[in-house]
């Protein structure tokens, strides 16, 4: 009992890690940087790269805000990174107009551009595991709701994206709301979107479990950068 009540080890090694600033997060966070700066020059259509990017300038600013109170560990933010460069590149020529997406879709024969079908599986594939990450860190209660809580966490913000996503698009510019939503002609784009999400984070979710009991160690772990 006492046990199961005592904090595990690793998750307090973790939080003893993140009280310090690592070269790893300040090259990270510069080559970030450099990536959304080239991908904001000229980007195809100004007005939707705004939109696209209002809620990362909240996302960003909700990880500074809680800077002091919590910190991911170095791998959570290279997948946050990550996530957030894919978004970049999809933004800077809308998803529906993605250079990468044009070439895929000629290599592998595809009746569209995919470009955000990949980042939407990205969603849930990238993020979960810092998800988990907070999950584990502020939450007490039995193993499976730590790993139960993060797939329902991103899929809630997979909805709510597509929510939000129609209510800036109409707010903001009608206009572009086609360009901005790139459904592509899909009437059923939102919940292919949100499927692949999940998608995402159930590979997310067993990738990790299979890494702990291979490896008896947690993914940030075993990148100690």
């Amino acid at each position: 009992m006492e046990r199961a009540r005592s904090r595990p080890r690793s998750l307090a090694a973790a939080d003893a890690h993140q009280k310090r600033v690592t070269p790893f997060f300040k090259g990270l966070l510069l080559a970030y940087a450099l990536v959304w700066i080239a991908l904001a020059i000229r980007p195809k259509y100004p007005s939707d790269w705004l939109l696209e990017n209002l809620l990362v300038f909240a996302l960003v600013g909700a990880l500074v805000a809680t800077w002091r109170r919590f910190r991911f560990s170095d791998f959570s933010y290279f997948l946050i990174a990550l996530f957030l460069s894919l978004h970049a590149y999809g933004a800077h020529y809308t998803y529906s107009e993605a250079e990468l997406g044009y070439r895929m879709e000629e290599l592998f024969g595809w009746s569209r551009n995919h470009y955000d079908r990949i980042v939407h599986f990205s969603f849930g594939l990238l993020l979960t595991y810092p998800v988990r990450e907070i999950v584990q860190r502020t939450l007490r209660g039995r193993v499976f709701w730590r790993w139960l809580l993060p797939l329902m966490i991103v899929l809630s913000m997979s909805a709510g994206y597509e929510i939000v996503e129609s209510w800036v698009a109409r707010a903001v510019s009608p206009e572009l709301g086609t360009a901005y939503l790139g459904t592509q002609g899909d009437q059923w784009d939102s919940q292919k979107d949100m499927a692949l999400a999940g998608a995402g984070a159930i590979l997310a979710t067993l990738a990790t479990e299979a890494c702990r009991r291979l490896t008896g160690k947690e993914a940030r772990e075993l990148f100690p950068w």
